[in-house]
This record gives structure tokens, C-alpha cells and sequence, in this order.
């Protein structure tokens, strides 16, 4: 089980979405939303803020799940290492 500084693995796959050019996204950081990718407000009372993830085309973006890519929000593979 994860403490409050160290992130929930969510899944061990990215998160396909479709994203809308100039929308705002909130990222969850901590892994413990019901909600995935996306913050549902699960992170309160742990280090853990949400990111905003602001999408400057429409376009499918492979949001990370593991919460431990070196990409930010995106997926980088680490959870192929995990």
C-alpha cells in the first residue's frame, strides 16, 4: 500500500483519451482516483496535488496510469519496468 508520498500504481497501461484543443485536464498524480486518468479529489491529506494537462490539439493523448513516468502526464513505458 502506498503512503501518502508515494504514488498508487492506477494500472500498469497508459490511458487512451480523446482530447479537445484548448481544454484544461486535471492529471492524477496519486493514483487513487476512481476516476483515471483524472483527478476525482482522492489525493486529499497526501503530498499529492493534481496536474493540469492543457491540450493544444485535438488528439488522442496516452495519459501515464502508473504515475511513475519520467513524461509528466504522458506516457513514457516505465510501466513496462514496474
Amino acid at each position: 500500500m502506498a503512503d501518502d508520498k508515494t504514488p498508487v500504481i492506477a494500472q500498469k497501461a497508459p490511458c487512451a483519451v480523446d482530447v479537445e484543443a484548448g481544454k484544461s485536464y486535471w492529471w492524477c498524480s496519486c493514483g487513487r482516483s476512481a476516476k483515471q486518468p483524472f483527478c476525482d479529489g482522492s489525493h486529499q491529506g497526501t503530498a499529492f496535488t493534481p496536474v493540469e494537462y492543457k491540450a493544444t490539439a485535438s488528439e488522442k493523448v496516452w495519459f501515464c496510469a502508473c504515475k511513475h513516468s519520467r513524461n509528466g502526464v504522458r506516457c513514457d513505458g516505465t510501466h513496462k519496468s514496474l
